[in-house]
């Protein structure tokens, strides 16, 4: 459990425990028969507060981005299913008009 799995959590705590708050105070306020005009500050701070906590965590817990390139070396482990019965070739790709000549007209405002 790193440092980014614990400062999501606590992001996360965060932002439930701001809606929580909001429903509070909307209670509180049909009650005192007052109309709902907005959050207070606080939990306003409280949601920019726990959306920059989940946004740092949901950036620094993934360790390390793969490459996605087809020429780089790490994408080697790709094959073919040991099954080779259920790959399919058919699809409607095939009536799609194969000229690659074709250009779109592209029209001047």
């Amino acid at each position: 459990m790193g440092v980014g799995f614990v400062v999501g959590v606590l992001g996360c705590a965060i932002l439930v425990h701001a809606a929580y708050s909001t429903i509070q105070y909307r209670g509180v306020l049909k009650i005192v028969e007052e109309e709902f005009s907005g959050p207070p500050m606080n939990v306003v701070a409280e949601l920019l507060l726990g959306l920059a906590l989940c946004m740092w965590a949901g950036l620094a817990v993934p360790t390390k981005f793969l490459s996605i390139l087809p020429d780089s070396e790490e994408n080697r482990i790709v094959s073919l299913p040991a099954n080779l019965d259920f790959m399919i070739f058919n699809h409607r790709g095939k009536v799609l008009p194969t000229n690659t000549e074709l250009k779109l007209k592209v029209q001047d405002f």
